[in-house]
């Protein structure tokens, strides 16, 4: 196989990892895997659908699937936040019997350092199986224990009671960007809002209990729990959907709001802001509005730019800006 990832470059040296009897949990999407019959478990909208696409059995969600101790083995491609990976230890040990095959693959600088400390801590043995393309390779056995934290927490901001988990875009806290945006929305918003990459769903509640009909999508399951979960605890209703930036969302809105993510792992990445403001135009009535935040140095005013002809600066400092874009080019056509 011709893998592209760097983490997928180094299992393709272990072959009985990429076989029919094993779950890869929360892969990359590695086009290369068609045909390889690995079982996939990813929490994010997008891997899946196009892992489907390749014909790949797909489990989607943050739900453990029934079928997990079936595999012969199990393989975790470690996340950038610590505290998200070891939850997925907590699961994973709370699913899985006594014995079990674990494999864990990740990136030098996005924590799988700190594998061999967490297993151990897990009374778990840390075999470091190989170390190449600035990645490492753990194998363990499982030692099983019930669940003691399921990682959902709540706090205050704003005036209104959050929920968070780790893996949602600034766990635990409001981060300045979003408030940043939020303090610069007109009061005269009025009808329908199209909040893309929602998160903990902190401007989905905000704008649902001002009596708006708000729509939040996001790719990641855990930033789409999360949003039900805010929008329950403050007693208001939006929409909430699954789609890698718009591709499933259908109809049109008065306003779009988004705070879109800019990194891929640990690089930036502003590929999915710049397929945001593509497919913006499609899904805006003539007379709609975009409002987008993004940190200073991102060339996101000339992209806008691109497909809009009006473009202004709301508010900023040194580290954040807030944009308002309307009037697309495709409508003055």
């Amino acid at each position: 196989m011709s893998f592209s990832s760097p983490m997928c470059q180094l299992l393709g040296r272990h072959d009985t990892l990429a076989c029919a009897d094993h779950l890869w949990i929360d892969p990359p999407f590695e086009p290369a895997l068609a045909g390889s019959g690995v079982a996939i478990w990813t929490t994010d909208v997008g891997h899946a659908e196009r892992y489907r696409q390749l014909g790949l059995q797909v489990h989607e969600g943050l739900d453990v699937p029934a079928d997990i101790a079936d595999y012969a083995g199990v393989l975790l491609f470690w996340p950038k936040s610590v505290a998200l990976g070891q939850w997925w230890l907590d699961t994973l040990c709370a699913a899985l019997p006594d014995g079990h095959r674990l494999a864990l693959v990740g990136e030098q600088q996005g924590g799988i350092k700190r594998v061999s400390k967490l297993l151990q801590a897990m009374d778990m043995m840390a075999v470091k199986e190989d170390n190449a393309r600035r990645c490492a390779l753990f194998a363990t056995r499982v030692v099983a224990r019930p669940q003691q934290d399921d990682g959902w927490m709540e706090f205050e901001a704003l005036g209104m009671r959050l929920a968070s988990h780790p893996g949602v875009f600034g766990h635990g806290k409001l981060d300045e960007g979003t408030a940043m945006l939020l303090g610069s929305l007109p009061d005269k918003l009025r009808g329908s809002v199209l909040d893309v990459g929602c998160g903990g769903g902190i401007i989905s509640a905000v704008l649902a209990k001002k009596g708006l009909e708000v729509t939040a999508v996001d790719v990641s399951h855990f930033a789409l729990e999360a949003t039900r979960r805010t929008l329950a605890l403050n007693g208001v209703t939006a929409t909430v959907l699954g789609s890698d930036m718009l591709g499933s969302v259908e109809g049109r809105f008065d306003t779009l709001i988004s705070n879109p993510p800019f990194h891929q792992a640990r690089d930036v990445d502003i590929g999915p802001a710049l397929t945001l403001f593509d497919q913006a135009p499609d899904h805006l009535y003539r007379h709609g509005v975009v409002f987008i935040v993004a940190n200073s140095f991102l060339p996101y005013r000339s992209a806008l730019e691109d497909q809009f002809s009006q473009v202004e600066d709301v508010t900023g400092n040194g580290r954040f800006r807030v944009y308002r874009a309307a009037l697309p080019h495709r409508f003055a056509r």
